[in-house]
């Protein structure tokens, strides 16, 4: 099926468009729009079938559960049995915002929204066109990233077309988006609750407001339920190989040059070119990178090269976001 898409003003967006995307929804099809982090594909979350196209189309696996997204706090309640203290706080803090908080689930949610969990991952989006489609549509949305299973996230439409063309009902173009990584993922299950993906809200930032945060991922074993999405190990990665150089990034570019591969090199700082190389700087504090990072690497992963090394990034907890995407999309090619 051809993918409809529909340009749309990322800061008033246009009634019809939305209300063409909700009737979409309604009918069971598949939405992909953006948020203020990555674009999502939103299908009709209490609808299992629905759901289970999402999964489909991005070839997801069933053990990996989706994010939900809803218009508002009383929304995100009226979907979990249970609403701790912290989450209202939370909420109240940074949502709408690019923060998902893991719950207990109740008996509205489709078991494969959740992986078969007993958890559910919400989060309320700021961008102006994922909050007025979900208060059009009167529908909370599961919506992970717009692109197939392990791949890079898209962070413009045309990397959800370049992923998803003719998977999809409907595209809602409204540019790129700002943020350019995932939400921060905490399981207020946990006590003390545990960071399990590391995002635009820094884990400084959630402590200043609850506390104590566990550090690290759990993971279950191979074959069982993960709690959320991004933990994977091999994930946000573009089709190229990539290679995540644990010393001289230029040297390890060098040397492939060398050898006559075509190479594209990313780092934080500005260095000296290698002849035959592609090299593209990115911004040296984490917003700046983390706004850029995606549409950078698909740029490069369509400029027909074989390698793509990036220059690891500074190892302290503002660049933590960063060093987990990367880490994850080398997965067994660090230098």
């Amino acid at each position: 099926m051809p993918t409809e898409i529909l340009h749309i003003d990322a800061s008033f967006p246009d009634r019809g468009a939305l209300l063409r995307a909700t009737a979409v929804l309604r009918a069971g099809g598949l939405v992909a729009f953006p948020t203020e982090t990555v674009y999502g594909l939103g299908a009709n979350a209490l609808d299992a079938a629905a759901v289970a196209r999402i999964f489909t189309a991005k070839g997801r696996p069933a053990t990996n559960p989706v994010i939900v997204h809803v218009a508002t706090i009383e929304s995100a309640r009226a979907l979990t049995q249970t609403w701790p203290d912290t989450a209202q706080v939370l909420a109240r803090r940074f949502w709408p915002g690019p923060l998902t908080m893991v719950l207990p689930k109740n008996e509205r949610v489709p078991d494969i929204v959740t992986a078969g969990g007993p958890t559910l991952a919400l989060r309320i989006p700021a961008h102006p066109v994922a909050l007025e489609l979900l208060e059009t549509c009167e529908l909370p949305l599961a919506a992970p990233s717009a692109n197939r299973s392990s791949e890079l996230s898209p962070t413009r439409g045309e990397h959800v077309l370049r992923s998803l063309a003719d998977r999809i009902e409907l595209l809602l173009d409204a540019g790129a988006t700002t943020g350019g990584l995932e939400s921060t993922v905490i399981d207020l299950t946990a006590t003390p609750p545990r960071l399990l993906r590391p995002g635009l809200i820094s884990l400084a930032e959630i402590q200043a407001i609850i506390g104590a945060v566990e550090l690290g991922q759990h993971a279950p074993d191979a074959g069982q339920s993960l709690p959320s999405p991004g933990m994977l190990p091999r994930h946000y990665a573009p089709r190229t190989p990539l290679e995540l150089a644990g010393g001289s990034a230029r040297q390890r570019v060098a040397e492939l040059c060398c050898l006559g591969r075509r190479v594209g090199w990313v780092s934080f700082i500005r260095e000296e070119t290698v002849p035959g190389a592609i090299h593209v700087e990115l911004p040296a504090d984490p917003i700046g990178c983390a706004a850029q990072l995606y549409a950078v690497l698909h740029e490069l992963d369509g400029a027909g090269l074989e390698h793509i090394v990036v220059a690891a990034p500074p190892d302290t907890p503002e660049w933590l976001a960063i060093r987990d995407r990367l880490a994850r999309a080398a997965s067994g090619h660090v230098g």
